[in-house]
This record gives structure tokens, sequence and C-alpha cells, in this order.
């Protein structure tokens, strides 16, 4: 039995997936954990359209499910994090001109 097993390989695109996940969590409080994400998501994808079609030949599906579920994971953390950048920076603009306005009063 673990000779047949050894035989299998991977599930295609199980290991990249996996990664970018990963890195799409790390690196979450940036833009680029966006585009890691949804790019993991599509290799998990693929992989598990790939995998389905002949479940006998390949090995760790629960690879791509966790490769899956990582991105997913990390495309929310960076959706996240950019509505909370637009906001700050909306609040931001806001409150410096209520400064510049106070001190124009003020003759700063």
């Amino acid at each position: 039995m673990t000779d047949s097993m050894s035989l299998k390989q991977n599930a295609p695109n199980a290991v990249a997936s996996l990664v970018l996940g990963i890195l799409s969590i790390v690196t979450g409080c940036f833009f680029v954990g966006l585009v890691l994400g949804i790019i993991g998501m599509v290799l998990a994808s693929n992989g598990m359209k790939s995998y389905l079609l002949d479940p006998s030949a390949y090995k760790n599906d629960g690879m791509l499910r966790a490769g899956k579920i990582l991105s997913i994971v990390g495309i929310v953390l960076s959706s996240v994090n950019i509505v909370f950048a637009i906001i700050s920076a909306i609040a931001l603009g806001g409150s410096l001109f209520f400064f510049d306005s106070i001190f124009h009063i003020l003759d700063f």
C-alpha cells in the first residue's frame, strides 16, 4: 500500500496555492496580499478541477483545500486593510482641512 501511495504525485498546483495563500496572509497589510491571494485562489481552483477529474492519480488534496482557505483569508485581510486605508485617508484629509481652516483663522 505504501508503494502505490509513493507513486502518486501531489495534486496539481497544491504547493503553489499553499505558498501563495501563506504569503497573502503575511503580506495582508500591503496591496500585494490581495494579488497573491487571488493568484493562489485561481491556482487552487484549477488544481481542484484537475484533481476531481482523476482523484486516484493524485494525493494531498488537503493542500489544495488549505491553499484555498489561506488565500481566502489573505484576500479578506487585504480587503479590510484597503478599506481601512481609504477610510483613514478620508478622515485624515478632512482633519487636515479642519486644522488648516483653524490655523488660517488664528493667523498661524
